[in-house]
């Protein structure tokens, strides 16, 4: 059984407040709803909100390769998840990891924190590959996960279709040597 909660005084929080990652629980799903429901259209292809019971499918039903964790700052501000590429046997070893902070909480370094804890626990579930796949305008989360290791693979054209307007999406790949 692995250790389900770590906390972490945050270095550049001028209020020096604890920041806890712990596995989610089924009462953290209405807020997991609502932080991703701030993302659809921007983020996601997904464009219709998932409620709480959606969430709490997820953890419901998930294996031992898969995980949901939270990120909390006194209350939740965040979520990331480990979740299998694909149900395919030849997939086994290839995972997909995303990350959803509340709005209020970007651009603070707690989703660089978070992501380096998916990626390790990745490593320890015994992943070797991971898929990202990302709107290529979104040169900011790009780029934050080319520092986070990744590698840029390719561009699907027009892979989705939001707002009217057709998405392309990059693809970037991790690999654990």
């Amino acid at each position: 059984m692995i250790n389900n909660i770590f906390s972490i005084l945050y270095p550049n929080n001028t209020d020096r407040q604890m920041i806890k990652m712990r596995l989610a629980r089924q009462e953290d799903c209405a807020m997991i709803a609502f932080i991703y429901n701030q993302y659809l259209g921007k983020s996601t292809m997904d464009l219709d909100q998932n409620s709480a019971d959606y969430y709490q499918n997820i953890l419901k039903n998930q294996d031992d390769m898969e995980e949901l964790w939270v990120i909390e700052k006194g209350e939740i501000i965040g979520w990331g998840i480990i979740k299998k590429y694909s149900n395919r046997k030849g997939y086994r070893l290839t995972g997909e990891t995303s990350i959803y902070l509340h709005p209020d909480h970007l651009a603070k370094g707690y989703g660089s924190t978070l992501k380096k804890h998916l990626l390790s626990r990745c490593r320890n579930l015994g992943y070797h590959h991971l898929v990202a796949r990302i709107f290529s305008e979104n040169e900011v989360s790009i780029n934050y996960n080319i520092r986070m290791g990744y590698t840029v693979v390719g561009v699907q054209k027009e892979a989705g279709f939001v707002d009217g307007k057709w998405k392309d999406v990059t693809i970037l790949q991790y690999v654990f040597k």
